[in-house]
C-alpha cells in the first residue's frame, strides 16, 4: 500500500532533504527510522528538495509498505525515534499511483527576516540591521507574476529540463519586528526562492531599480541574479494537491 507522511523539520543540521554520500539530509534519517520501525528497506519520494540549513513546516513524501498501517500507532512509533528536529505530523492512505512530487499542484515558501537582533531567531531568520524599502520590494515582486521563465534564478548546476513556473503570488508584509516574504507556484527551481529574494532585497537597498530587477528576470542570465539569501530564513511551509487525493 502506499501512504502521504506529512512531515516537519528543522533544516538546520541537515545538508538538505535529499540523500547525497557523505552527508546528513533529512531524506536518509527519516529512511532509516521507517525502516527501524516497519522492519523493511524503506524508500520516501518527497514532494521537493529543500536546500542545505532550510526548513519546512510542512512536506510530504510517498512510501510503500507490505500491508495496512494503523496509521495512529505507526506515527507515535516514528516520532519516538525520530531526532527531536525532524516530526511525523499525519500519515495518509493513497492510491496506488499517487506521487509525493508530481502530483503536487502548488507549494509555498515563506522567507522571514528579522529586523531586531534576537538570539532566539537567528537559527529561522535572516537578522537585517536597517529595513529596507518594502513598498519597492512589493513592486518588483509583483512583476513575476507576469513571467513564465526563471533562469535567471536557477542553480547553474540545476538538472532541470526546463525552467519554467507559474508564480500565483509574491508579496512582502511587516509582522512587527518581522519581515515576511511569501511565494506560492506550481513549481520552483533549485535555489530559486533565494536568489529571488536577494535580488528583491538588492531592490529595497537601492542597489537595483524596480526596472533593473525586471530586466535581471527578462534577461534569462544566471549571472545577473543577486547573491542568494542566507538558507535560516527560508521555509518550506504548504505543499498542495487535488481535492479528495488523500482517501482517508
Amino acid at each position: 500500500m502506499r501512504y502521504f507522511l506529512e512531515i516537519a523539520y528543522d533544516g538546520t543540521n541537515y545538508h538538505g532533504w535529499q540523500i547525497q554520500p557523505n552527508a546528513l539530509t533529512v531524506q536518509q534519517v527519516l529512511n532509516d527510522c521507517l525502516s527501524t520501525v516497519l522492519r523493511a528497506t524503506i524508500e520516501t519520494v518527497g514532494s521537493g528538495r529543500t536546500d542545505t540549513g532550510v526548513h519546512a513546516e510542512q512536506q510530504f513524501v510517498h512510501l510503500d509498505v507490505a500491508g495496512k498501517l494503523d496509521k495512529e500507532e505507526a506515527c507515535y512509533r516514528f516520532n519516538r525515534i525520530l531526532p527531536h528536529d525532524i516530526a511525523v505530523k499525519n500519515i495518509y492512505e493513497v492510491a496506488p499511483d499517487a506521487h509525493a512530487r508530481f502530483d503536487a499542484v502548488a507549494r509555498t515558501y515563506e522567507y522571514r527576516i528579522s529586523l531586531i537582533n534576537n538570539p532566539f531567531l537567528h537559527a529561522y531568520s535572516h537578522f537585517m540591521s536597517r529595513r529596507p524599502n518594502v513598498e519597492l520590494m512589493n513592486e518588483a515582486a509583483a512583476t513575476l507574476l507576469h513571467f513564465e521563465d526563471f533562469t535567471t534564478f536557477s542553480k547553474v548546476k540545476g538538472e532541470t529540463k526546463h525552467y519554467r513556473c507559474q508564480i500565483f503570488r509574491a508579496d512582502w508584509q511587516v509582522q512587527e519586528n518581522i519581515l515576511l516574504f511569501t511565494i506560492r507556484a506550481n513549481r520552483f527551481l533549485r535555489g530559486m526562492v533565494r536568489l529571488v529574494v536577494g535580488t528583491l532585497l538588492d531592490v529595497g537597498n537601492g542597489k537595483l531599480s524596480v526596472a533593473d530587477f525586471k530586466a535581471t528576470v527578462q534577461s534569462q542570465n544566471r549571472h545577473l541574479a543577486s547573491a542568494a539569501a542566507h538558507a535560516a530564513g527560508l521555509f518550506l511551509t504548504k505543499v498542495e494537491y487535488p481535492a479528495n487525493y488523500f482517501l482517508l
